[in-house]
């Protein structure tokens, strides 16, 4: 055993995998000198302990906090379970923090929130002042009664405070105040903090103890995680830099005393580039108008300039883009309009540059800027004195800040201009915004892997280790990858070399006819259910719809076919479909079900990716593989580590949706010619083989669909999973 192995106290079972004491002692190490760690296993390995446990060692014998976080519900979870495990070994002090939205008894946003619990502490304060001065009052009483001459005076004093903070008390009444944060404020909460420290509760847990009692629960938590062992909680926490400053001033942490573990790390990536956009909608631009409006100030003038201007150039450079029939078509999801020209500002500043007529758009933007501020404060003032219902927001601070932005920033190296336009639902209005699109992650996560301690980002998928070092702004991280630890003769890995299913090549008759076959094939062949990830969901229910087809065509090979859809509830579906026997299900890869969710043991035994999933490449994309390209140097960069690499990492989590123990056994299959070894000299620069880190290539087998199912009926037959007789291939 290594002599730092200490950290083994924080380990809650009685041995661990094989590999996992080594990572640990890696981890351990790495985090002692400060450094960041790039950490894959593959799925159900036991990274999350591998991580955890050496982190708490450091965590406590530095005086330091774990905060490990996640994106995937499932694996929240999973945290959570194995910290309870933890406590039973060794006692930590963990909380589950999630944001006040979800937590908030009486249903107000942050603005109203803060000026409720503002408000509240006011009354409390002057409440709590009042009862000391009477209870002041009353001793100066008895003291002056008894012949004390200096105590009466005294008493005139208290008494014109007492009748000061009174009046104060009068105006105070018809504020609004949170009942529930009032308790927290005025009732001994000790019982709470003594309950909430037995175990590792969740959120959940949190507000319905905190609803029974009528106390806040978010408030309370807020108030007792300084200084704790361990806080598990959601990306935004850490990768909003605003969020994160309140953060980590509630955990009484300096950021260099906070250890953070990324779970799912290769999402990180798109997590802190939607975290660094910026947005502004119309209905923010009409908003804004209609005050400035009804504001009795000189500036307002001014404000009005820059965003009305901005708001038609806004309306007509999404209208100009339409073709014939083409507004009609738009529906209730975004939709891009593209604006960026190469060389010169994009389509909308340069028809916002065309209307505008004022004396200058950067001091009329000032002017905007600071007359909004003052609005802002007028509306916390009415809603702090009970004069309005609802916290206000101001929409022309919130509309200018935007318009600044827009023109100081969006030209910047890895900002992108975008426009879009969705229908309201309601009135069947279309309406758009603009966005300051951010290509570039590492501007948002740089800066927070300076600022803590160290970092551990851990997934099954993060290599190859030198792109997620780019990308993310990684200055020499300690790597390690370990492979499935799991007996390997209890899995087969087939590259099936059925025609690539090239976009232009979906709607051929005959490469449908062969996909069908080959799936179908392998359902049969499966001892079990089968999973199917397909590049979209379009592409999942045309094969569902023929998988139903063929089965009800041929009498002796009857299966249940489940169908994913978009917008739809997925849990119902999984339960569904574990509960079957011999079933298929049919989803899209970039769905909810292709990473973070199990399906252990029976509950699917052979998973198929069918296809290359590359993502729709849009303008958007482009944009993001020109910034890799210029900011890494490279003309090819940009598609390898914007799309290509993305694209494997997707399809390594869906295959590692089984095989999730030492006892599972399985098949996993990819369905296209691009995925095999032969594809590189038949393919060229189309075959994906490459993409795959070296072991997994290694464990890759080619094979011909028709001989698909031979192999499988032999490696289900060589362990006995068939109940019965096995299926005639």
């Amino acid at each position: 055993m290594s002599e730092t192995a200490g950290y083994m106290r924080f380990f809650p079972y009685d041995q661990p995998y094989e590999n996992q004491r080594e990572a640990m002692d890696r981890i351990h190490n790495a985090l002692v000198r400060g450094q960041n760690v790039l950490f894959e296993g593959a799925c159900g390995t036991g990274k999350t302990l591998s991580s955890l446990v050496p982190a708490l060692e450091v965590a406590r014998e530095e005086d330091k906090t774990v905060v490990i976080t996640t994106n995937v519900h499932q694996q929240m979870r999973q945290f959570i379970a194995e910290a309870r495990a933890i406590t039973r070994e060794e006692p930590i002090r963990a909380v589950v923090f999630k944001g006040k939205g979800s937590m908030c008894h009486i249903d107000v946003g942050y603005e109203e929130c803060q000026a409720l619990r503002d408000n509240t502490r006011a009354v409390v304060d002057a409440e709590q002042d009042k009862q000391q001065l009477e209870r002041r009052q009353r001793e100066l009483l008895t003291e002056s009664q008894q012949g004390d001459g200096g105590a009466a005076d005294a008493r005139s004093a208290v008494m014109d405070e007492l009748e000061s903070i009174e009046e104060r008390l009068d105006d105070l009444e018809d504020q609004n105040v949170c009942d529930y944060y009032r308790n927290n404020l005025t009732e001994d909460t000790d019982e709470f903090f003594g309950w909430l420290f037995e175990d590792v509760r969740t959120p959940d847990e949190i507000y319905e103890y905190a609803e029974q009692r009528e106390l806040c629960g978010y408030e309370l938590l807020k108030e007792g995680i300084e200084g704790v062992d361990l806080v598990v909680c959601n990306y935004h926490h850490l990768l909003d830099s605003t969020i994160r400053e309140q953060f980590f001033r509630w955990l009484g942490r300096d950021p260099e005393d906070v250890i953070a573990v990324f779970d799912e790390a290769h999402n990180v990536e798109d997590a802190a580039r939607e975290h660094a956009t910026r947005t502004c909608s119309e209905r923010t631009f009409e908003s804004a108008l209609d005050e400035l409006a009804d504001a009795d100030d000189p500036r307002a003038e001014d404000a009005v300039n820059a965003l009305s201007a901005f708001h038609r150039a806004l309306v007509e450079t999404y209208e100009d883009s339409f073709g014939f029939g083409e507004r009609e078509r738009i529906g209730e999801n975004w939709e891009d309009v593209p604006i960026a020209n190469e060389g010169r500002r994009d389509d909308l500043t340069l028809e916002f540059l065309q209307r505008y007529e004022g004396r200058g758009i950067q001091e009329d933007l000032e002017a905007a800027m600071k007359l909004g501020q003052e609005l802002d404060a007028e509306y916390e003032e009415a809603y702090r004195e009970g004069e309005t219902a609802t916290r206000t927001e101001c929409q022309t601070l919130q509309a200018a800040a935007f318009v600044s932005a827009w023109m100081n920033e969006g030209s910047k190296e890895g900002l992108y201009p975008v426009v879009a336009v969705t229908r309201d639902a309601g009135t069947d209005e279309v309406y758009g915004r603009a966005e300051i699109y951010s290509c570039l992650p590492r501007q948002v996560t740089g800066q927070l892997f300076e600022e803590v301690s160290a970092t551990v980002l851990m997934s099954a998928t993060l290599q190859p280790f030198d792109v997620t070092e780019d990308v993310l702004g990684l200055e020499k991280p300690v790597t390690m990858a370990y492979g499935l630890q799991f007996p390997a003769d209890n899995r087969r890995t087939y590259a099936v070399e059925t025609p690539p299913l090239f976009s232009s090549d979906r709607d051929d008759p005959a490469v449908q006819e062969d996909v069908t076959e080959t799936i179908h094939d392998a359902v049969r062949m499966t001892p079990g259910n089968t999973l199917t990830f397909f590049p979209n969901y379009g592409e999942a229910s045309r094969y569902a719809e023929r998988l139903e087809s063929r089965s009800r065509s041929r009498s002796r090979s009857n299966v249940t076919v489940y169908l994913d859809e978009p917008g739809q509830p997925v849990e119902e579906l999984r339960q569904e479909f574990i509960a079957d026997d011999g079933a298929v299900l049919c989803t899209s890869l970039w769905g909810t079900l292709a990473e973070g969710v199990s399906f252990d043991g029976d509950d699917a035994q052979t998973v198929l990716v069918v296809g290359v999933p590359y993502p729709h490449l849009d303008d958007r994309a482009e944009a993001v593989q020109e910034a890799y390209d210029a900011a890494f140097d490279g003309t090819e960069t940009g598609w390898r580590y914007a799309v290509e690499i993305p694209t494997v990492r997707k399809t390594r989590q869906a295959l590692g949706r089984v095989i999730r123990s030492p006892e599972d056994v399985g098949v996993r299959a990819l369905l296209d010619r691009r995925y095999s070894k032969q594809a590189k000299s038949d393919l060229g620069k189309y075959s994906v083989n490459s993409t795959f880190p070296h072991e997994e290539r290694e464990e890759l087998l080619d094979i011909g669909p028709e001989k698909l199912k031979f192999a499988m009926l032999n490696f289900y037959g060589d362990h006995d999973c068939y109940d019965g007789d096995a299926p005639a291939p």
